[in-house]
């Protein structure tokens, strides 16, 4: 039976702010997730979270602009696919393709003004739902497995973990995006060198446009460096001002 009492109750786990974190934990996730970024073993797991960020946002690129979207693959050697259709160019195809490289940070963004309010229940929920949304456009079987157990995780430290779980968790994941959208772009950068990626979307981009791949990778490090700067600001606020600091 649909209760007013139990909708309050829901809306008040969902948009009431929790305690701040201590300062300890906000420093020992971000080493954690910066752990995680520079090893080779860790980070070829984790980059499954940044692959679905990537594929996320062009997908999401796509609809706004109004290509139809066909579908997204996730493979386990953690690249991915969008297909969309459309015209071949203009600026729905450009925004499409500069969104992919972006969007690990630009969502590790938008987590750390959650986490800086310190919504972690909304964060959490939120990510839930984002994940659940991409599901219905996965069009393999490794891709529908990979949103499912990352969602699955999500969604049982929502439910189960307490708050100081929840916070370690949700800290983590937000440092993570934001680290570790970063170092694809070197990986694209290394590759190019090498000649392993004529077609990655710098250099469809330079296709579209006047300006050189070369300058769609910096494009790409720029943003998501900046993403860095102000979500490490967003998260480390209590730190700083602990610090003698002011933001």
């Amino acid at each position: 039976m649909f209760s007013f009492d139990g909708l309050g109750t829901l809306w008040d786990k969902l948009f009431s702010a929790q305690p701040d974190p201590p300062a300890l934990l906000v420093l020992l996730t971000a080493v954690v997730a910066l752990a995680v970024v520079a090893a080779r073993g860790p980070w070829r797991i984790a980059r499954n979270a940044v692959t679905i960020a990537h594929e996320g946002g062009h997908a999401l690129a796509a609809v706004l602009t109004g290509r139809r979207l066909h579908g997204v693959r996730l493979h386990s050697d953690t690249s991915g696919l969008t297909l969309s259709a459309g015209r071949p160019s203009g600026p729905g195809m450009i925004l499409t393709l500069l969104a992919g490289y972006v969007a690990p940070s630009l969502v590790g963004l938008a987590g750390a003004w959650l986490l800086g309010g310190n919504r972690i229940t909304l964060l959490l929920w939120v990510a839930v739902v984002l994940l659940l949304a991409m599901l219905v456009m996965i069009r393999n079987v490794y891709g529908v497995l990979s949103l499912l157990v990352t969602g699955g995780v999500v969604l049982a430290v929502s439910w189960y973990a307490t708050p100081q779980v929840q916070a370690a968790f949700a800290w983590t994941g937000v440092w993570f995006l934001l680290l570790g959208g970063i170092r694809p772009v070197f990986e694209l950068r290394r590759q190019r060198n090498r000649g392993r990626m004529p077609a990655s979307d710098a250099d469809q981009l330079a296709g579209l446009t006047p300006f050189p791949a070369l300058f769609w990778v910096g494009v790409f490090l720029v943003v998501n460096l900046a993403a860095l700067v102000v979500g490490a600001l967003l998260l480390a606020g209590d730190l700083l001002t602990e610090a003698g600091l002011r933001f």
